[in-house]
């Protein structure tokens, strides 16, 4: 750019002394000092330096040409305040994978540990240990998105933020479609079909209590190997639907037994829990299902997968580039052309907000990546 502007000084020196030339009159030293200060002035902004200012560097102004892209922006830093509001926090229930295409990523499960070490005499040689073959698992990401169109004369219009609260709502959109699809994960009708189909130390039907949260505990206590090996699987999350709040906090908050009048020790608490609400499980109260898991990050064993492409950790937005441009105005040259955005047809701004994630998806296993770190009960019987 500075370069640029010595040699438009060099031309503009050039044309008044041949303009002088042609009119017979002297070259005036003193507009030529006036060309040379005025360049000085633009070339000290550029570089960074004003003389007795402290503003620094000289700013891009936005021309009509940049409106859309400053849209773009405006849409994107709105876009993620909107995503970060959470109403179900499932992060601690999904375990994190990243594929690098949209075709089928294998996983290989191990579901047993080597054999104990056998007592070997002098001079013996120790056996060669039996190990089970790992449990295939595939599974892929598949493209969720959501077109968006704004009118012009709207977004003109615009004196009560409505435009602000559409860019938000797509941020919360995105969000609330993602957890959506977690939540599917274990309330589609196959992965409670499976759950049940293990037993009692997987599934039953009761409604939540104290005593029936222990039962669940105990049931991943039983929990074993494929060498019917035991193995740590802990109780850590209790997921719940939004009508048991009040008896959520107080199975968490009572030391007795809260749903009798006995004396008896609140079994639930011998190991504290983590309750989270789940807004998308649907039941009708009292009938309200529940579910336990464990905790993948400690127990290494993932009840659930929530996979995504590398390099899309979250939803980005897209517009439409559009096809209105000014190419003559009654403003006359120089004149500030109107902002015309929009496509030629409805006059609209079209933007596209595309996130992309999968699961593990089985005709048997529904979405349990590890039955072994689930549990269900109905909530239908007393």
């Amino acid at each position: 750019m500075r370069v640029i502007m010595k040699t438009l000084l060099d031309i503009r020196e050039t044309t008044y002394k041949h303009d002088c030339q042609r009119a017979g009159q002297p070259v005036d030293a003193r507009v030529l000092e006036t060309y040379k200060a005025s360049y000085k002035a633009i070339d000290s902004n550029l570089a960074g330096f004003v003389e007795g200012r402290a503003e620094g560097r000289m700013q891009e102004a936005m021309t009509t040409g940049d409106f859309p892209f400053a849209i773009g922006e405006f849409v994107n830093r709105l876009l993620v305040p909107g995503y970060e509001q959470r109403n179900f926090n499932f992060e601690p229930l999904v375990w994190n994978d990243t594929l690098t295409n949209y075709l089928p990523h294998d996983r290989y499960q191990k579901r047993s540990q080597l054999d104990d070490l056998e007592y070997t005499p002098p001079g013996g040689t120790a056996r060669v240990t039996a190990q089970s073959d790992a449990t295939k698992r595939q599974y892929q990401v598949h493209d969720f998105k959501k077109a968006l169109d704004f009118n012009t004369q709207a977004l003109v219009n615009d004196d009560l933020g409505y435009f602000e609260d559409t860019a938000l709502d797509m941020g919360r959109s995105a969000r609330r479609t993602l957890e959506k699809f977690v939540s599917r994960m274990y309330t589609n009708a196959t992965t409670i079909a499976r759950l049940q189909g293990l037993g009692v130390l997987f599934s039953q039907t009761g409604r939540m209590t104290s005593e029936r949260i222990s039962e669940a505990r105990m049931g991943f206590n039983q929990r074993v190997d494929d060498k019917a090996e035991p193995i740590h699987a802990n109780m850590a999350f209790i997921v719940y639907h939004r009508g048991d709040k009040d008896k959520v906090f107080q199975i968490q908050n009572s030391q007795l037994v809260p749903e009798t009048d006995l004396n008896g020790v609140n079994k639930a608490l011998s190991v504290p829990f983590i309750a989270i609400e789940d807004p998308y499980i649907t039941g009708a109260a009292p009938n309200l299902p529940w579910y336990a898991f464990t905790n993948w990050a400690t127990d290494n064993i993932r009840p659930f997968v929530l996979a995504r492409m590398q390099g899309r950790p979250g939803p980005f937005v897209l517009r439409k580039k559009e096809n209105k441009e000014v190419v003559a105005s009654v403003l006359g040259s120089g004149g500030t052309a109107p902002i015309l955005l929009g496509n030629m047809l409805q006059g609209n701004l079209e933007f596209e907000v595309h996130d992309v994630w999968g699961t593990f998806i089985d005709g048997v296993e529904g979405s349990l990546f590890d039955n072994r770190g689930a549990y269900y009960s109905s909530g239908t019987t007393v």
